[in-house]
């Protein structure tokens, strides 16, 4: 069973950074795509940054060239890098991962505060 667990949410202020990690329990080349997503308290779920097997990456609009999605150096790690914070980016951040199924992590928070 797959199982995605992120890290590295907290506490920062405008213009800080944070770097979020996603641990997957198998190896992420087995996935077609991994990707963030992030829900802000009563909206919906929007993709913050994607990066697909093939090499490619896409990201929303309210987050390029201030966020990063990377691959560690382990074969089962991705990372979130954020860069110049903003207030509106506070929210729950979820790693996801697609092959056959579609899998989640549970969340981890992250909170810019003014």
């Amino acid at each position: 069973q797959v199982q995605l667990v992120e890290s590295g949410g907290g506490l920062v202020q405008a213009g800080g950074s944070l770097r979020l990690s996603c641990a997957a329990s198998v190896t992420i080349f087995t996935f077609n795509s991994m990707g963030w997503y992030r829900q802000a308290p009563g909206k919906q779920r929007e993709l913050v940054a994607v990066a697909t097997s093939g090499g490619s990456t896409n990201y929303a609009d309210s987050v390029k060239d201030r966020f990063s999605i990377s691959r560690g150096n382990a074969k089962n790690t991705v990372y979130l890098q954020m860069n110049s914070l903003k207030p509106e980016d506070t929210a729950v951040y979820y790693c996801n991962a697609q092959r056959n199924s579609e899998y989640w992590g549970r969340g981890t928070q992250v909170t810019v505060s003014s």
